[in-house]
């Protein structure tokens, strides 16, 4: 074959193959859904989290300082606190017009920062202008709660970028009880659809009202902890 026709053959083969470079970046502009939908710890979405995200807040923490809360039966704080509580989470009401006084057995705190033991997550039921405050009063205390969440209807970017730039896990306008008791199907025996699938039976304890396992195992967060070896020592749930 003629050197000429070699060449020309080359050339061609060239162009039918680009270089590794170039199919490298051709391989990353065709995968914009991968990223979009598997954000980087810097990226997060707060418009749409991952189940596997709160399932991960929702099985690790185990202490939660409910700012905001209301002693008043009728409010969604209340219903909030009595919730988790019975899950097995140790929640800490704070309210400092109701300081002092006590609420099944758990004594209502002024600030965040008059609570004598370290808090896993910030539940904060406050209005949106108010939220970045208690975020700098989290990331004062020692050691710094991991989680900032904030309740149904509330939403702050500039407190979730402080929260997420020192480090926390930052939910926004969702409700932890909600949560629950959708990944844990709870709320399928009251006919809602929890948008979860699962072959696994979940695990009920307690009597009366049905009450599931979070995790996979089954049980409450405190008996996933034990049986996972938790990282930091418990404290006892009072009331």
């Amino acid at each position: 074959m003629p050197r000429s026709v070699h060449a020309k053959a080359a050339c061609l083969r060239q162009v039918a193959s680009p270089p590794v470079n170039a199919r490298l970046a051709l391989s990353f502009a065709r995968a914009p859904d991968y990223v979009a939908k598997n954000p980087g710890p810097d990226e997060m979405n707060h418009d749409s989290y991952p189940d596997s995200y709160i399932r991960g807040i929702l099985n690790t923490v185990k202490t939660i300082a409910m700012v905001g809360f209301s002693p008043k039966e009728n409010r969604p704080s209340y219903f909030a606190f009595k919730y988790l509580s019975e899950r097995g989470y140790r929640v800490i009401p704070v309210n400092p017009g109701q300081a002092g006084k006590t609420v099944l057995g758990h004594e209502i705190y002024g600030s965040l920062a008059d609570i004598p033991e370290p808090v896993d997550m910030v539940d904060i039921f406050r209005a949106s202008e108010h939220v970045l405050p208690v975020v700098k009063q989290a990331l004062a205390l020692t050691p710094k709660p991991q989680v900032i969440w904030m309740q149904l209807t509330i939403r702050n970017e500039e407190a979730a970028k402080l929260a997420e730039d020192a480090g926390l896990k930052v939910v926004m306008n969702r409700c932890p009880k909600i949560e629950y008791g959708r990944l844990s199907s709870e709320i399928s025996w009251i006919g809602v659809n929890s948008r979860t699938l699962s072959s696994k039976r979940a695990q009920i304890y307690g009597k009366g009202v049905q009450r599931m396992g979070l995790n996979e195992r089954g049980g409450t967060p405190r008996e996933a902890a034990a049986a996972t070896g938790p990282a930091q020592k418990s404290t006892p749930q009072g009331g």
